[in-house]
């Protein structure tokens, strides 16, 4: 145990030291910051100045309607309008001449782009834009959501009812959603809260197994390359310098997490909506262990057969592609949890920490779910470590070539 806890020691000192380990612990959580936070402030913010739309309005008579119920709508500061329309006109009524005239304007950068409203507009509800930047949905939206009333007025209109008094019984409905747990307790909480409670624990999974994975396999491989191994074998079993990286390399990336954790807990709480839950915590801690440790498996068996980094690197890229797997699944299982693939992809050991941690944030597994991947995970979690001790004790001293599959067998086999 001495032997074991010295070489966890010097892992953990060693890489603690060096800077690349403390610009980690502090650009990780500006990157995932600058990820998170600066797309929703772009997305949220206002625009500056008032943005001109060309409208070629073959009805004659809707142009004049909506610039005035944008105007009402939409203004930036001091009263300023957020929109306004710029009917385009010619004594030439032909619509091929009127696009001519305003894609001049739209070179020219008079218009952001412009509207065409056929004249069976409020008959069919059907426009078209053109711009050079058709991705402005925001704009877009509003644009056709007034339209739209104004398409529903006419039509009530021309059917004798009184669109005023139809709209004042007219309300639109505000959804608040609450989570209810099985005991019938409930919290209010929405979409946002439920998806990043998942994403996160993904994301900090990944985190720490690429980075002491990574650190992992380059140890394995600087000693390797520089015969030390050689002589740490002379002063103490495979068994117990794997043990005593295992050690050692865990506590620096739960140090990390650590980290990151007190961050993160400090940020939900200071602001005015939690954006993480924290039901299923205990759970959701021992699915974070548990899969770190079967990652680090992993690691371990991969780091002892390669002998460069390009090889390393390539391994470390598949098991990232397994790690980042579940995030594409997110959305399709926040719709449904309970479908069959769900359940079955929940108990692929690989998949399980991640799969189960999107889930528990959703809506709580069955019991019997919970209890099969808590048995299968330590299972595996005891198979990888076996064939890793195996692996271990012949790779870390077999340097020049990849070692085949059928030659990995054969060190699984020896005694």
């Amino acid at each position: 145990m001495n032997k074991i806890l010295t070489v966890a020691t010097w892992e953990f000192i060693e890489k603690v030291r060096t800077k690349a380990f403390f610009i980690g612990l502090i650009m990780t959580p500006m990157i995932l910051a600058i990820f998170i936070v600066i797309p929703n402030l772009l997305a949220d913010k206002e625009d500056e100045k008032t943005k001109v739309f060309g409208v070629i309005d073959m009805t004659n008579s809707l142009t004049g309607l909506i610039n005035s119920r944008l105007l009402e709508k939409y203004t930036i500061e001091k009263g300023v309008p957020n929109y306004q329309l710029k009917e385009i006109k010619d004594e030439n009524k032909d619509t091929e001449h009127l696009k001519i005239l305003a894609t001049t304007q739209l070179a020219s950068g008079d218009i952001e782009g412009y509207f065409i409203l056929p004249a069976n507009v409020l008959e069919q509800g059907k426009i078209e834009y053109r711009a050079e930047n058709v991705g402005n949905a925001r704009d877009q939206n509003r644009f056709s959501n007034i339209l739209e009333e104004i398409i529903i007025e006419r039509r009530l209109q021309a059917n004798g009812y009184d669109a005023a008094s139809v709209k004042k019984l007219m309300t639109d409905v505000d959804i608040k959603t609450f989570k209810v747990s099985k005991h019938g307790d409930e919290k209010e909480s929405g979409f946002m809260e439920t998806f990043f409670t998942g994403y996160i624990f993904i994301m900090m999974l990944m985190f720490l197994v690429l980075s002491s994975g990574q650190m992992l396999i380059r140890s394995i491989i600087e000693e390797k390359a520089n015969r030390i191994v050689e002589v740490l074998i002379s002063s103490c079993s495979a068994q117990e310098l794997m043990s005593g990286k295992i050690i050692g390399l865990s506590m620096l990336g739960l140090t990390t997490v650590a980290f990151w954790v007190l961050i993160l807990v400090g940020v939900n709480f200071t602001t005015p909506v939690p954006f993480v839950t924290v039901d299923n915590l205990m759970l959701l801690i021992l699915y974070f262990i548990l899969g770190y440790f079967m990652y680090v498996g992993i690691f371990i068996i991969a780091g002892s057969t390669v002998s460069t980094e390009q090889e390393a690197q390539q391994m470390t890229g598949y098991i990232t592609i397994i790690l980042v797997l579940p995030i594409a699944f997110a959305v399709p299982v926040m719709f449904n949890p309970d479908s069959l693939l769900v359940k079955i992809m929940s108990q692929i050991p690989l998949l399980t920490p991640t799969m189960m941690a999107l889930r528990l944030s959703i809506q709580t597994p069955a019991w019997w779910e919970i209890v099969l991947s808590l048995v299968l995970l330590p299972l595996t979690i005891y198979s990888l470590m076996w064939v890793a001790g195996k692996v271990f004790r012949i790779g870390i001293l077999v340097t020049g070539k990849k070692p085949s599959i059928k030659e990995i067998y054969r060190w699984l086999k020896e005694e």
